[in-house]
């Protein structure tokens, strides 16, 4: 080779000295060196503890789930089920119906008290004195003769016949019966003859009540059946005879009235601010305020409806149509927000290609991108009229928190509304009332899961992946 030929010479550095170490250090050996292993094994320990720290996270969460639905459903699981008592009530025509003409206004104010106190007594016929007889009405619910008169008015023909009726017990005597009121001796020790270890001073039920509760279960006309007075019947002062109908048909009438003004509102202005309206300072100044309803507590909402829709319009007080109002109101930035994520999310391809072929821009929105964002609206909705449906303090500002009987009617009518309920019975002192809380809270509990579930279903049945 020549002197002049080329030859590779190792580049030097500042200081003249050649870089062959650096050199040396190819991809393969740079990896395999001392330093970039310690570094790998560091990261991988990050990784792995990033992971368990995740795990132990999701479980602890899955923990207090658990520990919580578990506290609920031990406590409320036996509010389903009530005790009955069954007696052979004989309706006396000279009580029930003494002009015999069999109208209704006279045959519903009959004294049917009377005629279940008789059966009852003719169990007992031994029990004579006033404050044993006190003691042994105490047994059957005070409402037993409401069932009565509600069944002669069905069948006017029982009048002058004896048949045999299933009457709900005392909430005192259905407690017992559940554990509730400690007696410390099981029902066949007692039975053998063995009394309570628990004094007397100290339960809701005497001695005497015990030992007529165990003749009753003994000859089996006392049993525990599942409580149907708890889904069919309205509020009451008498725990066994509370029942949800009455708030579920109140939040049903005030979440129809939610639905039709928060969603055709909600979907209508998030379609105007996301394909129509032009970017300016007033619409900037629109979105921030919508963002910042969102977040607004909802007592706030209830103190705006009680100063505006009661105080202002005249409204009723305590009526589904007010309490619709207010939860649209509270509701309306969440359909907005999510809508305008959903036909965010649709292509801008989509638009094009209707506009290329001769689409109007109101064309293209009803006839494309709003279809395909629907299942992201939807989602949206639902999961607003789920929060809608567990609020209680914008709904107790407008007056939604009396004690209402009487099963809703109309969208005017005095209602309640589940959370409202619950809230109410939880105030109640009654040992029956208490589980019939946790009860509720599982059916409450039960409405958002499958409102959840069908937005999940929903948005998965209609979701066009791009």
């Amino acid at each position: 080779m020549t002197d002049n030929a080329l030859v590779w010479r190792p580049a030097e550095d500042g200081c003249g000295t050649a870089t062959t170490a650096a050199l040396s250090q190819t991809p393969a050996n740079r990896y395999r060196s001392p330093a970039f292993q310690a570094r790998l094994r560091r990261r991988y320990r990050s990784e792995a503890w990033f992971r368990i720290l995740g795990a132990l996270s999701i479980g602890f969460a899955a923990l207090v789930l658990v520990v919580l639905l578990g506290s609920i459903v031990a406590r409320g699981y036996t509010a389903f089920i009530q005790a009955q008592v069954r007696l052979e009530v004989a309706f006396d025509p000279q009580v029930i119906d003494p002009t015999g003409g069999r109208d209704p206004v006279v045959l519903s104010q009959a004294n049917y008290l009377q005629l279940v106190r008789r059966a009852l007594y003719a169990q007992f016929p031994d029990v004579q004195g006033r404050t044993d007889q006190r003691q042994l009405n105490d047994l059957v619910s005070v409402g037993a003769a409401y069932i009565v008169r509600d069944l002669v008015l069905r069948h006017p023909d029982l009048i002058g016949t004896t048949t045999a009726v299933w009457l709900p017990t005392s909430d005192d005597v259905d407690q017992f019966l559940k554990g509730a009121i400690p007696c410390g001796a099981t029902l066949a020790e007692r039975q053998a003859g063995a009394a309570c270890p628990v004094a007397e001073v100290e339960r809701r039920i005497s001695d005497r009540q015990v030992g007529w509760i165990d003749a009753l279960t003994k000859r089996g006309l006392l049993e525990q059946t599942f409580n149907t007075i708890l889904f069919t019947a309205g509020d009451s002062r008498e725990p066994e005879l509370a029942g949800i109908w009455g708030s579920v048909v109140g939040s049903f009438l005030t979440m129809i009235i939610c639905l039709v003004l928060s969603v055709p509102t909600g979907v209508a202005a998030a379609v105007y601010l996301e394909e129509f309206a032009p970017k300016t300072r007033f619409t900037d100044l629109i979105e921030v305020n919508i963002n910042n309803l969102a977040a607004v507590p909802s007592i706030v909402f209830g103190l705006l409806g009680l100063s505006v829709f009661l105080n202002v319009f005249g409204l009723p007080r305590s009526a589904p149509v007010v309490g619709g109002i207010v939860l649209a109101l509270m509701t309306l930035p969440v359909v907005i927000i999510a809508g305008r994520s959903a036909l965010k999310a649709v292509p801008p391809s989509i638009r094009e290609a209707a506009l290329g072929v001769g689409a109007s821009p109101h064309q293209v929105m009803l006839h494309h991108v709003l279809p395909l964002a629907a299942p992201g609206i939807l989602t949206g909705t639902i999961i607003g009229m789920a929060r809608a449906l567990g609020e209680t303090a914008p709904l107790l500002m407008i007056g939604m928190v009396a004690f209402i009987v009487d099963i809703p009617g109309s969208f005017t009518d005095s209602a309640t509304v589940m959370p409202v309920q619950i809230y109410m019975w939880s105030d109640s002192p009654e040992r029956a009332f208490t589980e019939r809380v946790s009860a509720a809270i599982l059916i409450l509990l039960g409405f958002l899961v499958v409102m959840n579930g069908t937005a999940i279903y929903l948005r998965k049945k209609f979701e066009r992946r791009w």
